[in-house]
This record gives C-alpha cells, sequence and structure tokens, in this order.
C-alpha cells in the first residue's frame, strides 16, 4: 500500500563548503528509486552550516517507525553524522469513503 510521506531533516556541521552538496548526494543515493523529492535550505550561522531537507512524495511505508528502520539500515555514516533533528509523518491511503459510517 502506498502512503503520503513528509520527512523533515535539520543537518548541521562546522563550516567547510559545500554543505548542501553534499546533503543532495546523501538524499539521493539514500532514496534512489523512490517517489521522494525534495528541497534543501542552506544557511551559514557563525561558524556552522545548516541545511534544512524538505522530503515529501509517496512511498510504501505505512509508519514513522517504518521509516526510522528504513534509515537505520541504509543511511550512511555521514547521514548519521551531520543529522541533528527530524521530522516524519506517514500518511497511509485508506480505501473506501473516509466521510462515510
Amino acid at each position: 500500500m502506498i502512503s503520503e510521506t513528509f520527512l523533515d531533516f535539520c543537518f548541521i556541521r562546522k563550516a567547510s563548503g559545500n554543505f548542501g552538496n553534499d546533503i543532495e548526494q546523501i538524499l539521493q543515493s539514500l532514496f534512489k528509486g523512490t517517489k521522494l523529492h525534495w528541497y534543501l535550505d542552506e544557511k551559514e550561522i557563525e561558524e556552522a552550516e545548516v541545511v534544512v531537507a524538505e522530503v515529501k512524495g509517496m512511498s510504501r511505508w505505512q509508519s514513522e517507525s517504518e521509516v526510522i528502520q528504513f534509515l537505520e539500515e541504509h543511511a550512511s555514516e555521514h547521514f548519521w553524522e551531520f543529522l541533528q533533528g527530524y521530522q516524519m509523518y506517514v500518511y497511509p491511503v485508506q480505501k473506501g469513503c473516509n466521510s462515510c459510517d
């Protein structure tokens, strides 16, 4: 079954340049072959680089715990090194009439 999926990730590291490109490559590798798309918002604060990734689309995950399990099995070491926070919402598509009782 397909689910509407919304994932927000906050990545932070010491400023060294091209952080957005690095996160783009991490996400491309991690979500290759899925119907997920993302938007990256990059900022530099003092001596740190911050990238917020808004990922959305359709997935086969049925719950947030399935997403976490996928990340634990497939995410790179750099993903975990840079990840400082996340927010996830997975809405499984329900068949039938949602307003009918």
